[in-house]
């Protein structure tokens, strides 16, 4: 595997079939930022055609920013599916989850599907406060979190997780209305996955 030469690339990929999360401006700009403070560059697009074999090969890691829905035709999956077993790179943001139902494969990268969150029948807010646990302090995701981490987001519980995976943060259902996944709820997390590897936040 060759040293690409200058800054790895990032693909940030935002397209929605489902749901259209109005913060994806927002995470476009933090990653963008992010690239700037720690000398990656980021492209964004919400273009499927994008996942073929020359574009791919580009890109250090490609970010499911908020996607929703069957975002990927059958020859892009194929595509993405080749990038990741030559050891590409995966990021899942929230709604990355909330994507792709039907290629089981893709649920097992992200490591687990969306099965609803909070206020779903409006008697209580989808938005809450919640409290976060930080499972694992030395990566270097989580390593300048507190171990008890209070903030206000869209909190999933999940369907079909996948076991194999080293879990960065759990929540606290008693912090909040409507978890589902009980005392080892995962809200963040890991793995090696078909050659390459995946990290997926349930944040943003």
């Amino acid at each position: 595997n060759t040293k690409k030469s200058g800054n790895p690339r990032v693909l940030v990929f935002t397209k929605t079939s489902g749901f259209h999360h109005s913060s994806i401006p927002n995470g476009i700009a933090a990653v963008m930022k992010l690239g700037l403070e720690n000398g990656f560059d980021v492209d964004t697009t919400t273009n499927a055609e994008m996942f073929n074999e020359d574009s791919l090969k580009k890109y250090a890691t490609v970010m499911f920013l908020n996607t929703t829905g069957d975002v990927l035709g059958y020859r892009e999956e194929a595509s993405f599916e080749r990038y990741i077993q030559a050891g590409g790179g995966f990021v899942g943001v929230h709604s990355a989850t909330d994507t792709e139902y039907d290629w089981g494969w893709y649920g097992r990268l992200v490591g687990a599907y969306f099965l609803d969150h909070p206020g779903i029948n409006d008697t209580f807010p989808n938005v809450q406060e919640g409290v976060l646990h930080v499972v694992d302090a030395d990566n270097i995701a989580t390593r300048d979190l507190p171990k008890e981490w209070k903030r206000t987001d869209e909190y999933y519980s999940f369907k079909k997780i996948n076991k194999d995976k080293h879990i960065l943060l759990t929540i606290d259902e008693k912090s909040y209305h409507g978890g589902k996944n009980g005392d080892n709820h995962p809200m963040a997390w890991y793995h090696d996955y078909d050659g390459g590897r995946a990290f997926y936040t349930e944040l943003g």
